[in-house]
């Protein structure tokens, strides 16, 4: 499977450098061009998937993440999304653990590393592709393409679209697959060393693929990259059938085939043996009953994956929600996006075909095979997948895009002969290059913050209702809640069923007490889906607020039908019994929301303080000190208890527990008052006073505070006169 030096080689517009020379300047590049995103945050996904996923908890078995998926949720879930990557999740792991918590710092460092490893190996990938399978006698692999394939591995490196796989620390499962998808290609390549087809490599070759597969999902398209790659070098090869005869090629097919097979079996079996349930917010296209329409915005969106390759400069977090508008009919401009797209796919497959130059027909075909394959688990062919357009997916398919680039520089530079033409395609090509590693540092530099990657959106997907969610959301948490109210009426004004822009907005129009509004939006909400258990509870705090008692009730127990484990419901119907004088109801209501939530600080209190203003003072003690077996550290709650063992006349006790609540939150006014309360009951008359100034130190409007100081000062001025 050798080939002879590839002929072109030469004119490429790069230095030949040495193997470990060329790998190092391609890890240096790929670093340069994501080395600002290092110091981001957790963004967009990285909460789910990261910050809110508990397999990633030393306290958590290991054994749970062979059984849920990406994101913590069990695989026999209805919710789970079915991406099963125990071994992404498994660094993700190891990450918190070195950091000993949950810093990004070291997961996005890890990231970079990895895209630098790729790009410093696609070195060796290309080489292959473009010049065949050659060994010394030693058995170290020839490079027949050494400038090429640079060139080639330099465009990977450098291309934005990997910017979300990189900077964004989900990424890390197309990293891994692509890192696995290399090693098994290479591993598979090794098997014809010397000539000889290799049992033990091609084993190897079947597990690599199989840990691609376990980061993400594609990584089986390996094997069809393989197989592939072994037909067409011989197809194309002068020794097609001495090869063919060799012995142990059936063995070797029948092993990748077994094991191909039994891992897509396996894979099927994990998924519950049915694929994961979207909708068509998530994939609209797919769910167009006109079958001739489906097929149209599924090549329209084939189309823009093209585009986004060609021109990775309008790139967005997220592609779906109106931002791309279905093609409703065959008269639809976009059409002419479809029809150039396969314009030029043909007259690509054409060149790879019918092309006269073996080498030129060889690359091409091979860049093609490179370029769709990783692909078609993305393509809504064998099943529906969960975006429009998603970036991340590109990573793999783009090294097939760098292929073809590299194919069309090398026909521009035998068509024309020597001349200034030349010297302005190369420096077109090193223009190019500096053109990515700017938009690189750009983009990644956008990932680095909520903020700037969400607003970065708005320019290029003006009509995507997640984009204004996304920023509306982002600006309340940083407390901005008027700017954010404009940014969720848009989303829902785009979206006119987006129910979770409206809870949230109905959130915020609740705490602005514009509670009829908020009312209408929530009980929208849970008209257009029902089994919304967040939108029902949200709309059980504003009945409440308008005393509609009744609703409330119904609306709090629709949310706990649908989540059955939800405390902070139990605690907000706690508070509506408590509304009531349903002193019973609210104490269960609380109980239940301390069994489902140990550390639930809120309800523990509000039994405390419950028990205490109903004159169950011992219970209220029982209640108190069980809650700080639990949370010992809780200021709120040491408080509660204090004022209890005061009313209990256990002063000393008492104090403590008020002590112990300043040392943790010293500016706590009014536990200043109450200590200086019981040290006036007490009869520490000068403590108490010291206490009761402190207090109104504090707050000078902290009611009663102000009666007790004066009634204090009156009771030391009259012992004052008494005194001898």
């Amino acid at each position: 499977m050798a080939l002879s030096e590839v002929y072109w080689d030469h004119q490429i517009p790069l230095p030949k450098l040495a193997p470990v020379q060329a790998k190092v300047t391609v890890a240096l590049v790929a670093l340069l061009c994501f080395i600002n995103s290092y110091d981001g945050e957790f963004v967009f996904d990285d909460s789910e998937a990261i910050v809110n996923n508990k397999d990633l908890r030393p306290s958590t078995p290991l054994s749970n993440m062979w059984s849920n998926d990406f994101w913590g949720s069990n695989l026999s879930s209805n919710s789970s999304h079915k991406s099963y990557r125990p071994l992404t999740v498994l660094t993700f792991r190891l990450n918190y653990l070195l950091a000993g918590g949950l810093h990004p710092v070291g997961f996005h460092v890890l990231n970079i590393i990895l895209h630098s490893v790729i790009s410093a190996l696609m070195i060796d990938v290309f080489a292959i592709l473009i010049g065949g399978l050659a060994h010394d006698e030693e058995g170290r692999m020839l490079n027949h393409a050494p400038k090429t394939s640079l060139l080639a591995a330099l465009f990977f490196a450098a291309h934005p679209i990997h910017t979300e796989s990189v900077a964004g620390i989900v990424g890390r499962a197309d990293l891994l697959c692509a890192l696995f998808f290399q090693l098994s290609f290479l591993t598979y390549c090794k098997a014809f060393n010397r000539g000889r087809h290799q049992t033990r490599e091609l084993l190897s070759h079947l597990l690599l693929c199989a840990a691609a597969m376990l980061c993400k999902e594609q990584g089986i398209t390996v094997l069809v990259k393989s197989l592939l790659f072994f037909n067409l070098f011989f197809l194309l090869s002068s020794d097609f059938v001495s090869e063919i005869l060799r012995p142990g090629l059936l063995t070797r097919l029948a092993l990748m085939g077994l094991g191909g097979l039994s891992m897509l079996y396996a894979r099927w079996r994990i998924m519950g043996t049915g694929p994961p349930a979207f909708t068509d917010v998530d994939n609209p296209a797919s769910f167009e009953e006109n079958i001739f329409l489906r097929i149209v915005n599924y090549n329209y969106y084939y189309s823009l994956n093209a585009w986004l390759l060609l021109c990775p400069w309008w790139l967005c977090f997220d592609w779906s929600m109106g931002c791309v508008p279905l093609i409703k009919s065959a008269t639809d401009w976009r059409m002419v996006w479809l029809l150039l797209l396969w314009c030029i796919m043909i007259g690509l497959i054409s060149q790879a075909l019918c092309s006269q130059d073996s080498q030129r027909r060889r690359t091409l075909t091979l860049g093609l095979v490179l370029l769709v394959v990783p692909f078609l688990p993305a393509c809504n062919i064998f099943f529906r997948v969960g975006f429009v357009i998603a970036e991340r997916v590109l990573y793999l398919s783009s090294a097939g895009y760098c292929l073809l680039v590299l194919t069309l520089i090398q026909g521009f530079l035998l068509f024309f002969p020597p001349s200034p033409f030349q010297k302005l395609l190369c420096a077109s090509v090193l223009a190019l290059l500096c053109v990515y590693v700017a938009r690189c540092a750009l983009r990644s530099h956008q990932w680095r913050l909520e903020q700037s990657l969400f607003t970065s959106a708005l320019s290029v997907c003006p009509l995507n209702a997640k984009v204004h969610y996304n920023v509306g959301k982002n600006l309340a948490d940083k407390g901005n809640t008027t700017a954010a109210i404009g940014y969720y009426r848009e989303a829902v004004r785009l979206h006119p069923t987006y129910v979770h822009a409206m809870n949230n907005l109905g959130n915020i129009l609740k705490e602005r007490d514009e509670l009829i509004e908020a009312e209408q939006l929530l009980s929208k909400a849970v008209s257009i889906q029902p089994d919304f258990a967040a939108a029902w509870m949200n709309l059980g705090i504003v009945q409440n607020s308008l005393q509609k008692f009744e609703e409330a009730e119904h609306s709090y127990w629709n949310a706990i039908h649908f989540r059955k484990k939800y405390p902070d419901c139990y605690y907000n119907l706690g508070r509506l019994y408590a509304d009531q004088n349903r002193h019973v109801d609210a104490l269960n209501a609380w109980r239940n929301a301390t069994v489902l939530k140990p550390d639930h600080s809120l309800a523990w209190n509000n039994m405390v303080i419950l028990l205490d203003n109903t004159g169950n003072l011992v219970q209220a003690e029982q209640i108190g000190r069980e809650a700080l077996k639990l949370l010992p550290s809780d200021p709120t709650i040491m408080f509660s208890l204090a004022n209890v063992l005061g009313k209990l006349q256990k002063y000393k006790e008492s104090e403590g527990f008020f002590l112990h609540a300043l040392r943790i939150k010293p500016d706590a006014a009014s536990c200043h008052g109450n200590l200086a309360v019981l040290y006036h009951r007490w009869g520490k008359l000068e403590l108490a006073k010291k206490h009761y100034e402190l207090s109104l130190k504090l707050d000078p409007e902290a009611p009663g505070t102000r009666d007790n100081y004066n009634m204090l000062r009156r009771k030391l001025d009259k012992l004052k006169r008494h005194t001898p």
